[in-house]
């Protein structure tokens, strides 16, 4: 055998992900790449660890144990890595943070200075959907999670970093006399919703309830940038937080329509579950967010906080 780490870490992630494509972008790899390590990896094994079936990749039972084996082994390497740094007096450890998918426009800004200045500590971040997000904290897989609406069914503690603005958005190609208009407004636009599970959904659905709206869904679409684009092409208009659409705004590819009532308002909170034990990474995290989110806000969002 003559594998070397970096076939392992390419291999993990194309387990996780079921797809050489999906396993390049993360690692941001070109597809080339991956696949080239992939084969190189599997050469080294008479038995086959992936396998085509279709269009789809999927691992064998083999590629299985070898990629539970692979973890195992770079687990090793980044422990030697911690105790190295540990014993110059630097912090070490596995950060880990799920997020729902708008907030991958928040949380990057409110980790930025804490792991500039800790190298020691690695970064593990789950963007997905809100189901996702309070999956794996009532399983204790993350440190902190990122949601925009609070779990009502999970025993956790917050921390409120920013508040999260949702406005009515449509394409700048449809037009709209002057003035601010009533939720009647609804009854003439198609309206483009996340999938089920999303924050962002639960948000729009309670608004239209609370608020006995008729509206005409046009189609759902399961991410943010699929909803952004979709509205940006005319397909329809949908209700969106602000924190994604600046650059759209500024370009002009997309308009507020402005509503009574809006924006709706949340808050991004930071959560972890109650009586959480932290590694010192983790403690350390924390303390950082309290001390300095303020001040991050006031750097890095002084736009957001104009609207």
């Amino acid at each position: 055998m003559n594998y070397t780490l970096n076939q392992l870490r390419v291999f993990l992630k194309i387990t996780h992900t079921n797809s050489i494509t999906k396993a390049a972008q993360e690692l941001h790899l070109t597809q080339p790449a991956v696949s080239i390590q992939l084969k190189n990896f599997q050469d080294q094994f008479d038995i086959p660890l992936t396998e085509i079936v279709g269009r789809q990749l999927y691992v064998t039972e083999f590629g299985k144990e070898i990629a539970e084996a692979s973890e195992q082994i770079l687990d090793g390497v980044s422990a030697l890595d911690y105790k190295t740094l540990a014993h110059k007096g630097k912090l070490t450890g596995r950060l880990k943070i799920s997020i729902v998918s708008t907030g991958k426009y928040v949380m990057p800004y409110f980790l930025a200075g804490f792991l500039n200045e800790h190298e020691g500590v690695e970064l593990v971040m789950d963007v997905t959907n809100k189901a996702k997000v309070l999956e794996s904290l009532e399983r204790n897989e993350v440190d902190f999670s990122l949601v925009s609406v609070l779990p009502e069914s999970l025993a956790v503690e917050s921390l409120k970093l920013m508040q999260n603005k949702l406005y009515l958005v449509t394409s700048t190609a449809a037009h709209f006399c002057e003035g601010i208009r009533d939720n009647s407004v609804f009854g003439k636009l198609q309206l483009i919703y996340r999938e089920p599970g999303s924050a962002t959904r639960m948000v729009m659905e309670r608004f239209i309830r609370s608020n006995n709206i008729s509206v005409l869904k046009k189609m759902e679409l399961t991410s943010n940038e699929a909803v952004k684009q979709a509205v940006v092409a005319g397909l329809g208009a949908s209700i969106m937080p602000l924190i994604g659409i600046k650059n759209e705004l500024s370009s002009g590819e997309l308009q507020i329509v402005p509503v009574k009532n809006f924006p709706i308002i949340t808050n991004w909170h930071l959560v972890w579950l109650k009586n959480k034990k932290f590694s010192p990474a983790g403690r350390a995290y924390l303390d950082y967010i309290k001390n300095e989110k303020d001040n991050i806000i006031r750097h890095k969002f002084e736009w957001f906080e104009k609207y």
